[in-house]
């Protein structure tokens, strides 16, 4: 739909332009909210949030360990292979996937991050720490695990 503007509408506009309009907008409280797709994609831009997603995809053994090879230092990842055959986040029959329910960090100096995460899976929640270090490449590795008490 167009319509034409007859006069000026502010400083430097032109008369007699055609501009475009579309349905009048919401501004109330009803406007819908963002889904949980949505909240997802907005997670993953945090740096925690993104480590966090993959060590539990690798500890409830929806992915295999090696597919975090490159984004944890050598030690984390012998351990993490350790830790991860047992699976010790895989869901109880009958319960839905683990999930990431809150992530938080601390930064005890630039290029560290020591992470802590909360893991619902059916009507249980554990706790996920870890910690990040950033490499003279500017990338984030994973440096340690913890999951419950175990050490990885």
């Amino acid at each position: 739909m167009q319509r034409t503007i007859t006069g000026t509408t502010g400083p430097g506009r032109a008369a007699g332009r055609t501009a475009r309009t579309g349905p009048p907008r919401r501004t109330d409280a009803r406007r819908p909210q963002p889904g949980a797709a949505a909240r997802h994609r907005e997670r993953e831009r945090v740096t925690r949030y993104w480590f966090a997603e993959r060590l539990l995809l690798a500890l409830s053994g929806q992915r295999p360990v090696h597919w975090m090879i490159g984004h944890t230092l050598a030690d984390a990842y012998e351990r993490l292979a350790a830790l991860a055959q047992g699976t010790p986040l895989r869901p109880p029959p009958p319960g839905r996937a683990p999930f990431v329910w809150r992530c938080d960090e601390f930064r005890p100096r630039p290029g560290v991050i020591e992470a802590f995460a909360r893991i619902a899976s059916g009507d249980r929640v554990q706790a996920l720490a870890f910690r990040l270090e950033q490499g003279p490449d500017e990338r984030w590795r994973c440096a340690a695990v913890e999951l419950g008490g175990d050490r990885a």
